[in-house]
């Protein structure tokens, strides 16, 4: 009898999150961003967004919400109502990075966020100034190590993928250079230009516009296999330097959105990545669509985690 009361009870109390779950959505959903109009995110977003919307017969309205390095963003999204009105873009720093060089978080990216699916990758590139000449990782290194300290390059801030790209580089090459940060890639590519800086590790699309120039060089793409969309460039992994640094985002939604909502997000995300005009879009920014499960989006932030752990101890990097 109580076996049978405490199923009936459950059913009772599931069944209104199942009927919620079956009508999702009846309004506007929120997507938030945490960087500007203009940026990868933000064009990812309005994409993917604009794809459900048609899905799912709901408006889905970007809200960009930039600010301490995408944290302002994606705290919104863990504070919000659990109820699928609110989800999120996010990706690699305020998911993983960022716990690794605050002090103090906002949220806790493992008990306030529910990963729904990744999206994208964008490959970052090894670009050099040719005024270096060299041709491959291998003798740039060379280069390195008959200078310490001679050579500069460029990042697009502290703590960023393309500063700890380089840094990591500099480990496993027993070779030091000097960092300068810019607000971004245009700054960044722009001092490359100038000479002002020697090198960089920057997204793909900043960089591959300028090498008809003539005054820079790509040796490398930082992802840990050769990219469809740049099959002719090696990966650091390939000259010896298990470099490994890919630029990629991800949906989200606040920790206990229920399972079936989650469920009902993840497939129309899945489903527009599929659409062929999309992929044509993502490419023509060098972005490649990743869908995964959950649980594979997770296991891709523990990786993140175990990867720049040692080289930010190394550094001794804080943010605050």
């Amino acid at each position: 009898m109580k076996k049978s009361l405490a199923l009936v009870l459950s059913a009772l109390l599931f069944a209104p999150v199942t009927a919620a779950a079956q009508a999702w959505p009846t309004k506007t959903v929120r997507l938030i961003v945490p960087f500007g109009p203009g940026s990868t995110p933000d064009m990812v977003g309005r994409l993917i967004g604009d794809q459900m919307q048609h899905k799912l017969g709901q408006p889905f309205v970007i809200e960009n919400r930039p600010g301490a390095s995408a944290n302002t963003g994606t705290d919104i999204v863990a504070k919000a109502d659990p109820d699928g009105y609110t989800v999120g873009v996010s990706l690699g720093g305020p998911l993983a990075i960022n716990t690794l060089l605050f002090a103090k978080m906002p949220y806790d990216p493992a008990k306030d966020i529910a990963l729904i699916t990744m999206l994208t990758t964008q490959p970052s590139v090894l670009v050099v100034q040719t005024s270096l000449k060299v041709d491959s990782v291998a003798e740039l290194v060379e280069l390195l190590r008959k200078n310490p300290g001679k050579y500069n390059y460029g990042s697009i801030g502290n703590g960023s993928l393309s500063h700890l790209a380089m840094e990591a580089l500099a480990l496993k090459s027993g070779t030091t250079m000097v960092h300068v940060p810019y607000a971004g890639s245009p700054q960044a590519m722009t001092a490359l230009l100038r000479n002002d800086v020697q090198m960089a590790c920057l997204p793909a699309i900043s960089a591959v516009p300028h090498v008809a120039s003539g005054q820079i060089k790509i040796l490398a793409v930082s992802l840990g296999r050769r990219s469809a969309l740049l099959s002719g460039v090696p990966t650091l992994k390939e000259a010896g330097l298990d470099v490994e640094a890919d630029a990629w985002n991800g949906l989200i939604a606040p920790a206990n959105t229920p399972q079936p909502i989650i469920a009902k997000i993840h497939d129309a995300a899945v489903d527009a990545l599929r659409e062929p005009l999309i992929r044509e879009k993502l490419a023509a920014q060098f972005m490649e669509p990743i869908p995964t499960t959950p649980a594979q989006f997770h296991a891709k932030i523990d990786a993140d985690l175990a990867r720049w752990s040692p080289v930010i101890k190394a550094l001794d990097l804080k943010i605050n």
